[in-house]
């Protein structure tokens, strides 16, 4: 797999720039850059700070075969969707549900 090109297609489909990936993800935007064209390697770290930013698994982003997207995948899908005003507020109920006091 071309993870470079991989890279390129999701920021596109988000409507992404170089820049604005770099920024969510905390890399820099000449080395994801480079990543892009191919002309650097990236390690699983920095691929899964891509991932993160872009809202897609691990999973997702090599399109491995694996059947149907498990529980927990679809929580962390869902929950990096939220604003983050309603991560604070499901943070709350978790903690309620698990008997937990919240760090807020």
């Amino acid at each position: 797999m071309e993870i470079g090109k991989r890279i390129v297609t999701l920021r596109e489909k988000k409507g992404w720039t170089t820049n604005r990936l770099a920024n969510a993800c905390g890399l820099s935007q000449s080395f994801l850059r480079s990543v892009e064209l191919e002309e650097k390697g990236i390690s699983v770290e920095s691929l899964s700070l891509v991932c993160d930013a872009l809202g897609v698994s691990l999973r997702d982003f090599f399109d491995l075969p694996g059947g149907e997207e498990t529980p927990e995948d679809r929580l962390l899908r869902r929950v990096r969707e939220l604003t983050p005003r309603q991560k604070g507020g499901l943070l709350q109920f978790l903690d309620a549900m698990s008997g937990e006091k919240s760090s807020k």
